[in-house]
Parts: C-alpha cells; sequence; structure tokens
C-alpha cells in the first residue's frame, strides 16, 4: 500500500467538463493508494493518444472503476505497491518501469496493475519508455495475435505515420513481414519509409486499393491494420489477399461499413477487431509477458525504438490535444512531469 495519508497532494491534468482542448487544466489530487495486486508510479513521463482525445470529446469513458483523469500509459519510478505480486514480476520498490493503464495518466502518481508493468529498457529514457505501452501492446495484441502476421507476409498499415503505425512498422520489419503504408502527405510517407516500410501510399493522391493490387502483383495483402473504418472497408475488403485479415482497432471514418460479401466467402477473408482499454488484467498480463521476451530484446539492441514528435509539460497538455488532432505529428505526443 502507499504509505502517504489522504491528505497527500499531487499535480494532475484534469478535465473541466467535455469539449475542447481548453477543457484540459492542471490541477490537485489525492494521492493513489495501491491495493492488492498493484504498484504506484512516481510518474516522469505520460503518453498522449487518440483515446485520451475521445474521452475530452466525451465519446470514450472510462471502464467502471477507473480514474475518470485521462492517461494509458506512464512511465517513473516504483514507489509503493503489493510487494508480493511486485516479486512474483521480479520487481521491487525504486525499480524504473513503463504501465499500461485504463485511466489515470495524466498525474504525477499513479496506480497500475503490476502484471501490466515492464521493466524501462536498457539505454530508454523515462520519455522514450513512457512512449512504448498504448502502442506496443496495441501492435502485439492485433497485429500478431489477432492478426497473425508471419515472416513473409504483407502488412497493410493504415495511417503509418501515427504513434500506432510507427510501432507496427517496426515491428513487422523486425519479425520479417513486408510493410505497406498509407500516410496523409509526401513527408509522411517518407518518414515511413526511413522507418523501414518498404511502400508509403499517399492516401490524398493515390488509390491505396490500386497501389496495393500494383505493388503486390495483384495478388494483395496478407493482414491490414485498420485505425479508419467507415467506408476503408469496402475497399480493403477489395485489398485483402485470399484467407486474409482485416483487424479494424479504431473508427475515425464511421462505425458503418458495406462490404462485398462474396469476395469474404470467395477468398476467405477474415475482418475482426478489438478495443484494449475495457480488457482484463489477464489479457493484458498476456501481452506484458509476451512483449518482454520478444520485443524488449529489440528494444535493448536498438533495432526497434520509440518514436516522439515532440514533448509537452504537463501543464500544457491542451496543447498537446491540439497537436493530435492536427494531425501534423510523425510518432508520439509526451506529456513531461518535470518541467513547468
Amino acid at each position: 500500500m502507499y504509505q502517504g495519508s489522504a491528505m497527500d497532494k499531487m499535480r494532475a491534468v484534469e478535465m473541466n467538463g467535455f469539449g475542447e482542448p481548453g477543457v484540459l487544466k492542471l490541477g490537485e489530487r489525492p494521492m493513489p493508494q495501491a491495493g492488492r495486486g498493484e504498484l504506484c508510479i512516481h510518474v516522469a513521463a505520460s503518453g498522449v493518444n487518440r483515446p485520451d482525445v475521445l474521452q475530452r470529446k466525451g465519446h470514450y469513458a472510462p471502464p467502471p472503476g477507473t480514474s475518470d483523469l485521462p492517461g494509458l500509459e506512464v512511465a517513473g519510478v516504483i514507489v509503493a505497491g503489493d510487494a508480493a505480486a511486485m516479486a512474483a514480476q521480479g520487481l521491487k520498490l525504486g525499480d524504473r518501469v513503463c504501465a499500461l493503464v485504463a485511466g489515470g495518466g495524466y498525474a504525477e502518481y499513479c496506480v497500475a496493475p503490476v502484471a501490466q508493468c515492464l521493466p524501462v529498457p536498457a539505454g530508454l529514457s523515462d520519455l522514450e519508455a513512457a512512449a512504448l505501452p498504448e502502442t506496443f501492446f496495441t501492435v502485439w495484441s492485433n497485429v500478431f495475435d489477432r492478426g497473425a502476421l508471419q515472416a513473409g507476409e504483407t502488412l497493410l498499415i493504415q495511417g503509418g505515420s501515427s504513434g500506432i503505425g510507427v510501432t507496427a512498422i517496426q515491428l513487422a520489419k523486425a519479425f520479417g513481414a513486408q510493410v505497406i503504408v498509407t500516410a496523409g502527405s509526401d513527408e509522411k510517407c517518407q518518414a515511413c519509409r526511413d522507418l523501414g516500410a518498404d511502400h508509403a501510399i499517399n492516401y490524398r493522391t493515390q488509390d491505396f486499393v490500386a497501389e496495393v493490387q500494383r505493388i503486390t502483383a495483384g495478388k494483395g495483402v496478407d493482414v491490414i491494420l485498420d485505425m479508419v473504418a467507415g467506408d476503408y472497408v469496402t475497399r480493403e475488403v477489395e485489398a485483402l489477399a485470399e484467407d486474409g485479415r482485416l483487424v479494424i482497432i479504431a473508427v475515425q471514418g464511421g462505425v458503418k461499413a458495406e462490404f462485398n460479401a462474396g469476395l469474404v466467402l470467395r477468398r476467405r477473408l477474415q475482418i475482426t477487431g478489438s478495443t484494449l482499454r475495457p480488457r482484463p488484467i489477464a489479457f493484458k498480463a498476456a501481452i506484458a509477458k509476451a512483449l518482454l521476451a520478444k520485443v524488449w530484446p529489440l528494444l535493448a539492441a536498438g533495432k526497434v525504438r520509440p518514436i516522439i514528435h515532440s514533448r509537452f509539460p504537463a501543464a500544457r497538455a491542451a496543447e498537446a490535444h491540439a497537436l493530435m488532432e492536427s494531425n501534423q505529428h510523425i510518432g508520439k505526443i509526451m506529456l513531461s512531469w518535470s518541467e513547468q
């Protein structure tokens, strides 16, 4: 348990209602207390993610029992927690960790399930480590578990310059896949190629289905990671190879779609999707275990790296959200608690 009193205070980014970025304000909250199976982190940095924006707008409520503060990933130092649970994970007080949380990440102190915490990879700063959990958990779960991407297959990433996209590019290449991405400008396309993408399609000037067919000589792609949905699904079904898998992880283009069911039947296609935030701790713990074994060595060796576009002091969280909504970033947007 955290040993401070209930009167102890911490800084936190609160929402003054729902709406535009300006509803985010720096305030004070009581210190959180770690319960059974949990630990408390003195947060050095927090990641900013698209679900935070949706929560700020009132479109994505935290799961029941979760902090109302936004923020799904943090990194810092363990200051309290369930000693037995930490020992079982090889962790102890004073260790530097990063953590996936269901809420409460925009604060100086954050409670996380021990099973969703991972040691900071060798050579990475706290800021870099805080950029890992949300995107790496998401990509591993959806591209490699749900999408079953294999070496030698081709992955199409919709939105290759996003935080999810830059992670998916690197991991897919590290495990032997060919990568095609879409992005909204020539600059973003080049950034994706610089990270290892084999092909980049500017969706504003090119038809991604036609380009996929050209690149793959008419075969199509094996897996699509889709953050758009809506009318994209119609074309994505056309872009899939036989036994292809479409994995939807966000619906920025809308929740309704029409597609050719005949193609699904003839090509034996799978259309699936998931959200990570409401899944149980045991599910996320399994992902953490896989990441520690298969991805953390790549991070320590410098073969995969977090891509950080910009950092803001926590007091300027509204500016961070405005940048995310502008779609001008390439990679992750971060909040720092060590800056004023």
